[in-house]
């Protein structure tokens, strides 16, 4: 048996540990959407497995399934999750309604799952639903604090098409029609310290402009920048499509405002050369070691929390390469090996 720790001996251990947990605390989490648009998908219980057995700790779910949210009981996962965008209006319209929504899917479960964020809208700015958010967000804040959560935060998920003009990214602007719900939203992020959610995909700039985005800057592998915009430099097209964002927050005034990738991924299939198992591995782990690595050239001490798109492959949506975005089939074999 070894001599006995001195008191101070302890305090430098304790301080060490301390300052290894903060740090990783600090580090950005790599979760993956959990989609359901398929008729032969594994039961929930077998999902929740198997996103611990892949070592995926956030989740990010489109609506409250009471049958997912059950097998998340206990689970140690983080839960990102949202209303039906058609329910949106009627949070904004009435505090009743955000309650009793609240109320269903989220209070019997608070005890067991780790909810994050709750995002108000997926993709519903700019639409016609999109001016509600910002009410919305604040009547859904209302009753997670009324229901002993305050800490669960509100937020909202936007596309590319809510910016104006994106390149170079110093340009970056919401269009006009979506400014003033921006900054509402921007605020109520503010209050939160909360992070607007971005869905980002290089895939689809790539597949529908190839003869003027080099493959090099889709997947990382360009060695000298490929745009200069004022003082920063862009080796990748992805940290050029989030800093668009980062410029647009600052043109309104909301540049302390965070990014998170909602969204990002590559699918295997449906739309060659573009698509196949070996470009979506590549691009996935690239993503995923840059993100976990370093923040942009805007925000280069920044480490985003990012979510792939998707767990499985969804055989019922739209077209061949909506359907190919899966890392597993839904026997949960592999698309490609990643996890």
């Amino acid at each position: 048996m070894g001599p006995t720790p001195t008191l101070a001996q302890l305090f430098i251990s304790a301080l060490f540990l301390s300052t290894q947990l903060l740090s990783l605390a600090d580090a950005g989490s790599i979760g993956v959407c959990y989609g359901l648009n398929g008729n032969n998908l594994p039961p929930p219980p077998e999902v929740i497995s198997l996103y611990k057995t892949s070592k995926i700790g956030s989740l990010r779910l489109y609506q409250p399934y009471p049958e997912v949210l059950q097998a998340l009981k206990g689970s140690g996962l983080s839960v990102t999750m949202g209303p039906r965008n058609e329910d949106i209006a009627s949070f904004a319209a009435s505090q009743d309604a955000a309650n009793s929504w609240v109320n269903t899917n989220i209070v019997p479960y608070k005890a067991d799952v780790n909810f994050k964020y709750i995002n108000i809208g997926n993709e519903v700015i700019p639409g016609d639903i999109g001016p509600n958010v910002p009410a919305a967000m604040n009547n859904i804040r209302n009753a997670l604090t009324t229901a002993g959560l305050p800490d669960v935060k509100v937020t909202t998920v936007l596309p590319m098409n809510a910016l104006g003009a994106s390149y170079p990214p110093s340009a970056g602007a919401f269009t006009a029609d979506v400014t003033a719900t921006m900054t509402s939203v921007a605020g109520i992020l503010a209050q939160q310290d909360a992070p607007l959610m971005i869905n980002v995909y290089p895939y689809f700039a790539y597949s529908s402009d190839p003869s003027h985005i080099s493959p090099e800057y889709v997947f990382f592998n360009a060695t000298s920048a490929v745009v200069t915009d004022g003082s920063f430099q862009y080796f990748n097209i992805f940290d050029a499509m989030v800093d668009a964002f980062n410029a647009a927050l600052e043109k309104i005034n909301f540049g302390n405002v965070k990014l998170l990738v909602a969204e990002t991924g590559w699918p295997t299939m449906g739309d060659l050369p573009y698509t196949s198992p070996a470009n979506a591995q590549t691009y996935n782990s690239k993503v995923r070691d840059h993100v976990t690595q370093k923040g942009t050239p805007r925000r280069s001490s920044y480490i985003m929390d990012l979510f792939f798109f998707a767990m499985f492959n969804e055989n019922l949506k739209a077209g061949e390469v909506e359907q190919n975005f899966g890392f597993f089939f839904p026997n949960k074999q592999p698309v490609y090996q990643f996890w």
